[in-house]
């Protein structure tokens, strides 16, 4: 069986081993520690009251997908019909969708290693091969042109705000990767959860270069709602339909009383606060682990930090389990995201506040410098 070759994902892991110490300090998971717009907590409980626990229509609230449609026009000015949109249990359920609608069986998905793990195991899952297209500092950890010529792919996904990198694909770099997928057939798809986590450097959608690009993003970060599982995936207009059907068969329909939440979720002046945190955090915790580690990846925008821990190891996950059992500190192990050079990196996330992080900091300079 395919799903044979899906491996753990480590994160998890971690998460549950540091749970055995009361005071672990938290760099390991990718969930925001603030809270959702104050307007969704009211939403959440209009929506109780009202006894709102049936299914929706398989695409979603017409009234959520309107505002996500207006949310497009607004950040990136491009048009997006809301039947073009499908709300889906976490990005998960979107990632389903968007392999269900442009590989077959034994399909080649293209993919940067290092990148997030869940997209291969669902490649697995489906029988899809996964191809690893390796990335790093030499190239400021971005694929190119240059790069998917060396194969023969079928679609091509990356995440820009990248997991675990946090860089973002240059615009230009971008738009060439769309106009040659475009030309050469290839599907190519958008992980773009991280949208709205940009700090200096500006995110952009591959809706504003084709109408014919897979976009994925979703409320569980930027929006601080990780537990409420609530996705979304835009699909091209000849593809709703079928679009329709998986998103039936796959899961009915997504979280009744996420969705009715999210109504409320766009609350601009709100999320620009939650913005300028992470921003905070983000300067703060680049700055000291600087100090420690060689940071290879520019921290231009999701919640990490890509720290080169070689001088100290060669065994990121082994080094991972060190800092855990010694120290209480919880990171990311790089091997959770790939094979190419990943044993020489630790993921960090700043998902906590920073007089959290400092205790953190403290011990690793202790244990390290």
């Amino acid at each position: 069986m395919r799903c044979a070759k899906m491996s753990s994902f480590i994160v998890m892991d971690i998460v549950r081993d540091a749970g055995k110490f009361e005071d672990c300090i938290h760099f390991e998971i990718g969930q925001p520690d603030l809270s959702p717009s104050p307007k969704v907590k009211q939403a959440l409980h209009e929506a109780i009251e009202k006894d709102r626990f049936s299914y929706t229509e398989s695409l979603g609230l017409y009234e959520l997908r309107v505002k996500i449609a207006a949310h497009y026009k607004r950040e990136y000015n491009v048009t997006i019909e809301p039947e073009q949109i499908f709300l889906t249990p976490g990005t998960s359920g979107a990632f389903l969708i968007a392999y269900a609608l442009t590989l077959k069986t034994s399909s080649n998905l293209g993919l940067s290693d290092p990148s997030y793990p869940c997209y291969k195991n669902f490649a697995y899952l489906m029988d899809i091969n996964p191809l690893f297209m390796p990335i790093g500092k030499e190239d400021s950890f971005e694929l190119h042109v240059k790069d998917l010529q060396k194969h023969k792919l079928d679609a091509l996904q990356i995440s820009s705000p990248a997991n675990p990198m946090g860089n973002i694909y240059d615009a230009q770099n971008l738009q060439e990767i769309i106009k040659y997928c475009d030309e050469k057939g290839i599907s190519f798809i958008s992980d773009e959860l991280y949208h709205g986590l940009s700090y200096e450097k500006r995110a952009n959608s591959a809706l504003e270069y084709s109408d014919n690009v897979y976009v994925i993003n979703g409320f569980s970060k930027f929006y601080c709602m990780p537990g409420n599982r609530l996705g979304w995936i835009i699909v091209p207009k000849e593809k709703v339909r079928t679009a329709e059907i998986v998103a039936q068969n796959l899961f009915i329909s997504a979280p009744t009383l996420s969705q009715y939440g999210a109504l409320e979720a766009f609350d601009y002046a709100y999320m620009a606060e939650v913005k300028e945190e992470f921003k905070r955090r983000r300067d703060y915790l680049f700055d000291e682990l600087s100090q420690i580690f060689e940071i290879d990846a520019n921290p231009d925008g999701a919640f990490y930090i890509w720290a080169n821990v070689s001088k100290y190891t060669d065994d990121s996950f082994a080094f991972a389990k060190e800092l855990l059992e010694t120290l209480h500190v919880a990171a990311t192990p790089g091997v959770d995201f790939g094979s190419n050079k990943t044993e020489q990196y630790l993921r960090f996330a700043y998902t906590r506040d920073i007089s959290h992080m400092s205790e953190g900091i403290k011990r690793l300079r202790k244990y390290l410098l």
